[in-house]
């Protein structure tokens, strides 16, 4: 069973090591020392040459007790910021920072849920199937660890995500994501002199924004435009506009009609505009994606084992979809079903982060009956 003073124990030293994105190495080695004192062979893959991370994705691999599929548990090692110094405070049933910063539950009390499997599986015995763990790097500026794992070393093909808040919730489906940059071509000229022979870029740019739908479209669909740049100084009449936004959705029907919007605004808006040099104005936007939507069925088996494992510890389980994206959304494109499991962690990206004793504590006793269950009944 779960041994909630060794697990808060070892939460709290988590919290302590830093590991913003792309510096994950002290936390990955301090979890790789751990694995291999249970007898466990962790090793890093090859992932840092593309992500620039200090260590590759850390892979995890415990045999099973019975003849069974693999099932695949995912957290990502990384943080967002503010992480440095850490100063973790226990209060009233609650784990949270001093408000300086993060407290890095997002996604540490994921990290930790998997360690305590592991001494619970080896102290119980319990039948259980092989299990794989993958830590992933870089998740909070990207998801970039998942994009380029090495895929070859994992025979999983279904699992769960350790990245969501309350324990009651699985998360069964998420957007998919473009960023997308606008880019307006005017032309220079002196603002006081003879700003009748520029084209101002900034303007235009402003006339093809305005034209645009920002915020939520529709219950599935959201557009923002999140940074704007353009020229060089006051007196000069700006040649140049970029700006940088996203679109979101759950169909990717709408992200299409979308698309389309955006490169027609800026078409229709450009040729209101006479070409006075060099077909100047001119303007382009290129799209790029971030991650896919996936969605799974409401009835899917690995469903039923969450609901049936949340029965056994008292737990109501409630289905949801989720605005952002994680590694579930990469490993689902690569053919690993997943869904996404709370592990407590509120507030996230914030300095007001914290934690629930009781619903960490209830997330790891949903995963460890997850388990149990699979070695009851093999998938």
């Amino acid at each position: 069973m779960i041994n909630p003073e060794r697990l808060l124990l070892e939460f709290k030293n988590l919290l302590q090591i830093e590991s913003p994105s792309l510096k994950e190495g002290k936390l990955a080695y301090y979890l790789a020392d751990i694995f291999e004192a249970l007898g466990l062979k962790p090793f890093f893959d090859t992932s840092s040459e593309a992500t620039g991370s200090e260590v590759g994705n850390l892979i995890v691999k415990i045999p099973g007790t019975i003849s069974s599929s693999p099932l695949l548990f995912c957290a990502h090692l990384d943080t967002v910021g503010p992480c440095e110094g850490v100063e973790v405070i226990e209060e009233n049933g609650v784990i949270r920072s001093n408000g300086k910063t993060i407290l890095g539950a997002d996604d540490k009390a994921g990290i930790v849920i998997l360690v305590e499997l592991v001494k619970a599986l080896k102290e119980t015995q319990i039948p259980h199937p092989p299990l794989e763990f993958v830590f992933t790097t870089a998740e909070e500026i990207g998801l970039l660890g998942a994009k380029n794992l090495d895929y070859h070393h994992l025979e999983a093909k279904m699992g769960f995500v350790l990245d969501a808040e309350l324990p009651e919730e699985i998360i069964i489906g998420a957007p998919s994501s473009y960023q997308f940059v606008i880019k307006i071509k005017g032309k220079s000229a002196h603002a006081g002199l003879e700003p009748e022979k520029g084209i101002n870029a900034i303007k235009i740019l402003a006339q093809i924004i305005t034209n645009l739908p920002t915020g939520r479209i529709d219950q599935e669909t959201t557009m923002n435009i999140g940074k704007i740049n353009g020229g060089k100084y006051i007196n000069i009449v700006p040649d140049f506009a970029i700006a940088e936004g996203e679109i979101r959705s759950h169909h990717e029907e709408k992200l299409e009609n979308l698309k389309k919007q955006i490169e027609t605004t800026i078409r229709e808006v450009i040729e209101s505009y006479p070409k006075r040099f060099q077909d100047l104005p001119s303007g382009e936007v290129n799209f790029t994606r971030v991650f896919k939507a996936f969605h799974i069925e409401e009835k899917d088996p690995l469903l039923e084992i969450v609901k049936k494992a949340g029965e056994r510890i008292g737990l109501t389980m409630s289905l949801k979809k989720k605005e952002g994206g994680s590694d579930a959304n990469v490993f689902n494109e690569r053919g690993i079903k997943c869904v996404i499991l709370g592990t407590g962690m509120q507030k996230v990206h914030t300095t007001e982060e914290f934690i629930r004793i009781k619903d960490l504590l209830n997330s790891a006793r949903l995963v460890f009956e997850i388990v149990k269950l699979c070695g009851e009944n093999p998938l």
